[in-house]
């Protein structure tokens, strides 16, 4: 199990953006890999250096959230200023779309929210070495309204257009108490989705991802067709990292998730073994690795943890906890 460092991922990221490859976590036959499907890769490095040139404050705002998490992690009287019950998360969806298989339905809008609900509310079958570790998040999410715009634009970068108005994009509704979704056609350098660590600004904060990726049906495609690239992506705008901490046995601010050597793709055969310090058993099937949507299965009782502080005062998200 890792220890905490406050601040190392302020060097390494703030602002994810992801690729990745389709729910039950099957340890005897797992899904085989798909020829020819791209596999999720990150641009928040890029994306993290773009953003703290363009806005000097974000790193203090954000070591100032790290320390609030830090302080609820360790002092367990603190678990008492956590949301007792369930946090409702209403959702924005703002399509951008410029064919029809882009202007994804409303009944593909709402398999996405259900399986959210589904995802951070259900205890999935394990490994049993991980079954103790589980959680049920308790956030719940709510459609409230979908925007529709219709684009020219063949492809989208990370650079936040598809959230400005001015830029051929859809403005964030009321972003501070709101989640933003933006479904946008295809994206640049096979990026699937990315999204905004809590402390960003609110301009551009939310999660954008690619409509063949988005939801369960309709255009969802397979490996991504279990609506997992919206819960990995959530996960960030929650303030959880990566599981492998974006570096080579690095750390994720979690202290039950297990050391990684790096990302895991395609559905790795159980027990994948880390050769970081101890060798321990990789959780391949945490929301936060990149294994495909079907050998995704769990968050963890930290990673709740660190969700959860973001809506206390100071979090990021203390505007959805009223």
């Amino acid at each position: 199990m890792k220890k905490k460092a406050l601040f190392l991922f302020l060097a390494t990221m703030a602002i994810s953006g992801c690729t990745r490859k389709d729910n039950q976590i099957i340890e005897q036959n797992p899904v085989p890999e798909v020829a020819a499907i791209k596999e999720r890769r990150c641009a928040s490095y890029d994306v993290l250096q773009q953003s703290l040139l363009a806005d000097p404050s974000l790193a203090g705002r954000m070591a100032r959230i790290e320390q609030l998490t830090a302080d609820v992690q360790k002092n367990k009287s603190l678990y008492r200023l956590l949301p007792n019950g369930t946090i409702e998360i209403p959702v924005v969806v703002n399509v951008l779309y410029r064919t029809a298989a882009q202007n994804v339905s409303q009944a593909q809008i709402q398999s996405q929210i259900d399986a959210l609900n589904a995802d951070y509310n259900t205890l999935y079958t394990v490994p049993p070495i991980f079954d103790s570790l589980r959680a049920s998040v308790g956030i719940r999410f709510s459609l409230k309204n979908v925007v529709r715009k219709s684009t020219t634009k063949t492809s989208w970068g990370t650079n936040d257009a598809m959230k400005k108005s001015a830029q051929g994009g859809i403005n964030p509704t009321t972003p501070d108490s709101v989640l933003n979704l933006w479904v946008v056609g295809a994206m640049t350098g096979g990026v699937i989705g990315y999204a905004q660590f809590p402390g960003g600004p609110a301009a551009t904060d939310g999660v954008v991802i690619a409509y063949d990726c988005f939801g369960t049906i309709g255009t969802a495609a397979s490996p991504f067709n279990v609506g997992r690239t919206a819960t990995h992506e959530i996960g960030h705008w929650l303030n959880l990292r990566h599981i492998w901490g974006d570096a080579t046995c690095g750390n994720d601010l979690v202290d039950d998730t297990p050391l990684h050597d790096a990302a895991n793709f395609g559905c790795p055969t159980y027990p994948h073994r880390s050769t970081c310090t101890g060798t321990p058993i990789e959780m391949t099937m945490n929301y936060m690795d990149y294994s495909d949507d079907a050998c995704m299965a769990m968050f963890t009782k930290g990673q709740k943890t660190r969700m959860l502080a973001t809506f206390l005062t100071g979090g990021g998200r203390n505007g959805f906890a009223h």
